[in-house]
């Protein structure tokens, strides 16, 4: 009895395996022909499959812009002076005017950074040019406009809501299509296509990965629409210029046994008679993709949807046509 049923598995297994193989090839094995020069390979083409952003990702991304109008903002709530931060379903009141009952604005917050740490140099010079950096913290609909201040009640938070962050009218997104999974290429050189650098991050945060929404410094001006690719490179030249990275560059990677040892960088005074390293020669990497999620004349917050390493501030970022 026990051998009938091993041989139904068997059988079970066998017909099992003859449907998968008359299934389409994983989406590793699809034949895709690499550029002339290079080897189609997983170090050069990884395969990508990119993380598609939610509608919290598209109303909670933030932007930077010239500065907002600031005659409407957030004044209390249901619970002040108690209650200072108010989420989903709190009564909030809305100073100023042009409120009308059934109305929806989002809330958003003028950003400074209390750090003024820059993590690439001219950061900060570059954002001052660009605008004003805002996050995007609630959806509202007023309820009653019969006092000095309007109510509204807060229908989609981000994050909490408190007194003095701004209200401005609120304005559907675009969603965004998504191609199929395909070959990254990894080391492609610069295609001439419009190009930029990814200046901040939302949060401030400073090592980024998929998920994580940036801002750059180009916009429509330059082309972009929500739904275009970003390719996220970056240079060994730029790691050598950061002051942190650039240390493991002073280190040694020779060996005791080598007769002629490799410099890199190497100064008139430094020369070790042996190969020289010119990092500004290496290749140009790719890091990750992002895509676009909204526009300004000239500036774009993107969400990280693919990424080989850590994406930082700094990096640059060209159109990718995929």
């Amino acid at each position: 009895m026990k051998k009938i049923g091993f041989l139904a598995i068997l059988a079970l297994s066998a017909a099992s395996f003859a449907q998968d193989s008359s299934m389409p090839p994983a989406a590793n094995d699809v034949n895709i022909t690499a550029p002339q020069g290079t080897e189609l390979t997983n170090g050069s083409f990884p395969f990508e499959r990119v993380q598609a952003p939610s509608d919290a990702d598209l109303y909670c991304a933030g932007f930077i812009s010239k500065p907002l109008p600031s005659a409407n903002f957030v004044a209390g709530g249901l619970a002040t002076p108690a209650q200072t931060k108010f989420v989903n379903g709190d009564m909030i009141y809305l100073a100023g005017g042009g409120y009308q009952t059934g109305q929806q604005y989002s809330i958003v917050r003028e950003l400074r950074d209390p750090n003024r740490y820059e993590m690439f140099h001219g950061q900060y010079a570059m954002l001052k040019a660009l605008g004003q950096p805002y996050s995007e913290l609630a959806r509202v609909r007023i309820i009653d406009t019969r006092s000095k201040a309007a109510v509204a009640k807060v229908e989609f938070s981000c994050d909490p809501v408190v007194p003095g962050d701004y209200a401005v009218p609120f304005v559907d997104k675009a969603k965004v299509a998504f191609h199929p999974p395909v070959r990254f290429d990894r080391y492609l050189p610069a295609t001439g296509k419009p190009s930029g650098r990814i200046v901040m991050a939302k949060d401030f945060d400073t090592v980024l990965g998929p998920g994580v929404k940036l801002y750059v410094n180009m916009g429509s001006n330059q082309g972009l629409k929500v739904g275009d690719y970003l390719r996220a490179v970056r240079t060994y030249g730029a790691t050598l210029e950061d002051p942190v990275d650039s240390i493991s560059f002073k280190a040694s990677s020779n060996e005791d046994t080598q007769r002629r040892q490799a410099s890199v960088e190497p100064k008139r005074f430094t020369r070790t008679g042996g190969p020289e390293i010119h990092v500004r020669d290496l290749p140009r990497r790719a890091v990750g993709e992002v895509v676009v999620i909204g526009t300004t004349p000239t500036t774009a917050t993107a969400m990280i949807v693919y990424a080989l390493e850590d994406v930082h501030l700094g990096d640059g970022v060209e159109v990718d046509e995929q």
